[in-house]
């Protein structure tokens, strides 16, 4: 019998790497759908180390980071900035389609 991976654990894999995780949050904006932007953060976060590791990169508390990536959250622009510097990513504005 072939083992096979559970959907999130081969989605936290492929998002390990940088350029993947960067198309995923991109695909995640598209839908203008703020919660599941925070959703692709929290896998992107999860893949890249887990939320300690984040919050030792970004010098912010794991508690302010879960609330910050929670279903409610809203990140204020540096927050989100210094969250997606840690990930090696960056936020970018390009022309509407």
């Amino acid at each position: 019998m072939t083992k096979t991976k559970s959907y999130q654990a081969g989605l936290i894999e492929s998002l390990r790497n940088s350029r993947e995780a960067a198309e995923y949050l991109n695909a995640a904006l598209e839908e203008d759908d703020p919660e599941l932007f925070l959703l692709a953060l929290r896998n992107v976060a999860e893949a890249q180390g887990g939320m300690a590791q984040l919050a030792e990169k970004t010098r912010l508390n794991r508690e302010s980071l879960y609330k910050m990536l929670s279903e409610r959250g809203n990140p204020e622009l540096r927050s989100l900035e210094t969250l997606l510097h840690a990930l090696g990513l960056r936020l970018a504005v390009t022309v509407a389609k």
